[in-house]
């Protein structure tokens, strides 16, 4: 008899939280169930149509139809650049500090495949998206996590952030080498300001790290609050790179079209390895996210004003079903502690609970790192009418927990 081989490097990886949510999901759509879906961050708008247009007019010659440039063609790279001078009024190279990647997770994988060498240390602060964590694991780093604290606004405690990254570079063998960042944050939608950036780059220049910044949800800021960039701070690029994307703010999900952009040292290691590892993305789709980026941003604008919208109703409306929730400043999530009358439940039998009795689907907190725990993260990706009618199947679900128990374990 065969003795099956092992995979180790798979066998690093946990069993994705996510997924039993998914697959309860699935099935009760397979027996007619209505779900109303908030789980997964996947836009439910159409891509603007002059980015559709310019992407068939290019697929219509058939010079375009051959490989492509693995780093991104040079028209796109331009125009990335001449988005960060715009918006931040930062001078790049197209050359050496612009990488065209399938998407800012595949970027980030495959950025961290070419820095890490196995040993290396990693900081990731917690909850977390999960690739932030696994990439390093999966090329045999080891990861360190602290957790992110905000305060009643969701906007980060800088001075809680540096104690926690301090201790942790001070205690560790090898001193980490890497720290990432994401804000607006995903999962909390915690925001950050320019002061921070500016005390991160000078902690990083003195104590020898790397930063990678995760700018996904950059252009989705409420209420007057404007995303920063690392980049803005002098002598950034000598220690960090920034990854975006354009499946949020442009509605090309599944396009996979991102950047990363910064420090040519890491910049130039992603573009080797991905020479190694693929073709680049299809031209025309490069062509109408060349388009998408240097055109009318009016689309932008309209987008963010509908997650606006969105969060607006969610909010009043799961409130006045008993669940009471802040409201972000960014981003396309709302992240909730859960109700105080089913706080005892933790959030992945709530969220079960929550899924097959009200057909309402949300991401556990837990799935994020264990201090995701307490929390559950709604993606803004239903229409008003659809978030009404989830309030009014949770006013009902709550009843049944209005004697329970609470717990006292508030952050």
């Amino acid at each position: 008899m065969f003795e099956e081989i092992e995979f180790e490097k798979i066998k690093r990886l946990p069993k994705y939280v996510f997924a039993a949510i998914n697959e309860i999901k699935l099935q009760m759509r397979q027996n007619g169930e209505d779900v109303i879906d908030f789980s997964m961050g996947n836009p439910d708008g159409a891509t603007p149509q002059h980015i559709i247009d310019k992407m068939c007019e290019a697929a219509n010659k058939p010079r375009n139809h051959g490989y492509s440039a693995s780093k991104g063609i040079y028209k796109l790279r331009l125009a990335i650049c001449n988005w960060y001078k715009r918006t931040y009024n930062v001078d790049l190279d197209p050359e050496t500090q612009a990488c065209v990647v399938m998407g800012s997770k595949e970027g980030y994988a495959h950025l961290v495949q070419a820095i890490t060498n196995p040993g290396d240390s990693a900081v990731v602060p917690e909850p977390a998206y999960p690739i932030h964590s696994y990439a390093f694991i999966l090329n045999g780093a080891n990861v360190h996590n602290f957790p992110i604290k905000w305060n009643e606004n969701m906007e980060l405690d800088e001075d809680g952030f540096f104690a926690n990254l301090t201790q942790t570079l001070c205690e560790n063998v090898p001193k980490p080498k890497f720290v990432v960042v994401n804000f607006p944050h995903n999962p909390t939608t915690t925001i950050a300001y320019k002061s921070f950036y500016e005390r991160l780059v000078a902690l990083a220049r003195e104590e020898r790290f790397y930063i990678i910044s995760d700018i996904a949800y950059a252009e989705l800021c409420f209420n007057g609050y404007k995303t920063p960039s690392i980049l803005e701070i002098p002598g950034a690029t000598d220690v960090a790179v920034e990854s975006y994307t354009l499946s949020k703010s442009y509605n090309m999900a599944g396009w996979r079209v991102g950047f990363v952009v910064g420090n040519a040292k890491m910049v130039q290691a992603l573009q080797k390895i991905k020479s190694w590892l693929d073709y680049g993305i299809y031209t025309p789709m490069q062509i109408a996210a060349t388009i998408a980026l240097d055109g009318d941003q009016s689309c932008v604008e309209e987008i963010k004003t509908k997650y606006q919208k969105r969060m607006e109703v969610l909010v009043k409306s799961f409130g006045e079903a008993g669940w009471e929730m802040k409201s972000p400043k960014a981003s396309m999530f709302i992240w909730a502690k859960l109700p105080k009358c089913a706080e005892h439940l933790g959030s992945m039998e709530f969220c079960t609970r929550l899924l097959k009795e009200a057909k309402i689907a949300v991401s556990p907190g837990v799935g994020f790192g264990h201090h995701g725990e307490g929390y559950v993260r709604f993606a803004l990706i239903e229409n008003e009418k659809r978030i009404r009618q989830a309030a009014r199947n949770l006013k009902v679900f709550l009843k049944q927990f209005e004697n329970a128990p609470k717990s006292q374990n508030n952050k």
